[in-house]
């Protein structure tokens, strides 16, 4: 027996395989697991045999670890034993083995197995392959948590995820079918308006998709005229993150958004939401101290999630980035993998500790069918900025902004990041957000209305970005370029399936700028 390491994963396997079959047994292990760093250490435990069989069986992962100089000396701590091994990614590990060799065995079998791919949304799409068995295993575990989150009652889904091979749409549609109805519109507006007006208000809706792609559905109904009387909706959203502005704005017509997080390169369904980490996000969002508690100096508000740790384990290294391990035997193992987000963990206990300091008693807050599992919160990817006077401008902050007053929130659309040149030969740069109008045509009062609204914001939630306004006044100079419908940076977002929020910064100058002024 390997040193520090117990037969408790092993009756662990077996227990797990047990609840994933009755739905009582799920929703008890949800609300009973022992909240304290022991789970955690169990998790580490079979992470650990996730490793150990990839070693042993998969022909890429035994040569990146020979490549990468890995030799596995005795140290005081299975913790350190596991910290030591070299994270992977894509550019070290995916592409730079075959998929094949990526497989257990060495081998991709000819049958049971799905394919599904990535949006290519860092510039190119990649396949995955899973096994017949993990693919049912992540179907079930959506199809429990998703009664466990909206009830029993039958749901009528819409699954507006992308369809196709992209992991999200596949996945959801098929997992959600024991949950109720469900039909795969795809982001298609009118097809999902068209078939609410067929089968009518008798059913609980329940919506998947984007964010964006939720508010443009109820933006566009609303512009249209559509009669929500009777209606009952909830929605489940992924793919990227929100604002609590933004879930605000899709709770005039939801009674309850709830999102999940998840990558093609891991898996759907890593992490979830639930009404808990909503009110701790919420408490973050509206005093200072309780979110000095829980992170620090850290002003950015980020996702708040609760995840299993018997299936993934969850490390950060010294850049804040999420090291995830799969615990489970896959076809393609996914051992420390840096999918390069920023965020971290906290166990259930350590959650009540911190909130205690902050004046937050957690047990006011938990109902009885409270989810007793570890946090994770998400900042997003680290390359996900745009910097400015030493300040990083965020998308979620620049969101906050653009929705912060209902009358302008829904002219907007999509938007994204630039920083562009402000003078022809001095060479200063300012940042500048492109705005798509949706409702109504861009205009000088709306683009100083926005303006004013996200420089605001900025200054609220951004100490860096406050700060240097205050040392220089020029640093409030952020620039508002709006654009109609599919136009400008945003022709491509039909035919993509996430936003694209960062644009390759490029030269423009002030004459341009000016120029675009004149046409809106």
């Amino acid at each position: 027996m390997v040193p520090g390491i117990s037969p408790l994963p092993t009756i662990m396997e077996y227990c797990k395989r047990a609840v994933y079959k009755h739905y009582r047994l799920f929703r008890w292990s949800l609300e009973h697991l022992p909240a304290s760093e022991r789970l955690h250490g169990v998790s580490r435990q079979l992470a650990w045999r996730a490793f150990e069989r990839a070693r042993r069986e998969v022909p890429a992962y035994a040569r990146f670890l020979e490549e990468q100089g890995f030799v596995d000396t005795s140290q005081p701590s299975l913790a350190a034993r596991f910290a030591r091994i070299p994270a992977t990614d894509k550019q070290n590990y995916v592409q730079a083995f075959s998929t094949t060799d990526r497989c257990t065995g060495g081998k991709l079998p000819r049958s049971d197995v799905m394919v599904d791919e990535s949006s290519g949304s860092t510039g190119i799409p990649y396949n995955w392959v899973r096994s017949k068995a993990e693919v049912e295993y992540t179907r079930h575990a959506a199809s429990y948590m998703h009664r466990y989150s909206f009830g029993a009652s039958p749901l009528f889904v819409i699954n507006a995820f992308s369809m196709g091979a992209w992991a999200t749409g596949v996945t959801v549609g098929a997992a959600l079918s024991p949950n109720g109805i469900v039909k795969s519109t795809g982001p298609d507006v009118e097809k999902i308006l068209s078939t609410m007006r067929f089968f009518g208000p008798g059913y609980r809706y329940l919506i998947t998709g984007y964010p964006p792609f939720l508010k443009h559905l109820i933006d566009y109904a609303d512009a249209q005229g559509f009669d929500w009387q009777g209606y009952q909706l909830v929605a489940t959203v992924g793919g990227e993150g929100m604002s609590e502005h933004l879930r605000d704005h899709l709770l005039r017509r939801f009674e309850k958004v709830l999102s999940g997080y998840g990558a093609s390169d891991l898996e759907v369904g890593i992490a979830v939401e639930s009404d808990l980490t909503i009110a701790i996000r919420k408490l973050m969002l509206a005093r200072p101290e309780v979110r000095q508690a829980l992170l620090g100096d850290e002003h950015r508000l980020p996702m708040l999630f609760q995840y299993n740790p018997f299936d993934h384990y969850i490390e950060t290294n010294a850049d804040s980035e999420l090291i995830i391990t799969i615990t489970r035997p896959l076809l393609s193992p996914r051992i420390r993998y840096n999918i390069h987000d920023e965020g971290g963990t906290l166990t259930f206990d350590e959650m009540c500790s911190r909130l205690r300091q902050a004046g937050v008693d957690l047990s006011v807050m938990l109902k009885a069918e409270t989810m007793r599992l570890p946090f994770l919160y998400i900042f997003g990817r680290r390359d996900s900025t745009i910097s400015y006077m030493g300040a990083n401008i965020y998308p979620e902050d620049v969101e906050a902004g653009l929705l912060a007053h209902e009358t302008y929130a829904r002219k907007v659309g999509a938007f994204c990041l630039e920083l562009v040149e402000a003078g022809e030969k001095t060479g200063e740069v300012r940042p500048c957000i492109h705005v798509e109008v949706v409702s109504g045509e861009p205009s000088e009062e709306l683009a100083t209305a926005l303006q004013k609204l996200v420089r605001e914001k900025l200054c609220e939630v951004n100490a860096d970005f406050r700060q240097s306004t205050q040392e220089d006044q020029s640093a409030t100079d952020l620039h508002i370029r709006l654009h109609r419908t599919g136009e400008g940076p945003f022709a491509q977002n039909n035919g993509r399936i996430k936003r694209r929020y960062i644009l390759n910064t490029t030269k423009q100058t002030a004459a341009s700028l000016q120029q675009e002024k004149e046409q809106a």
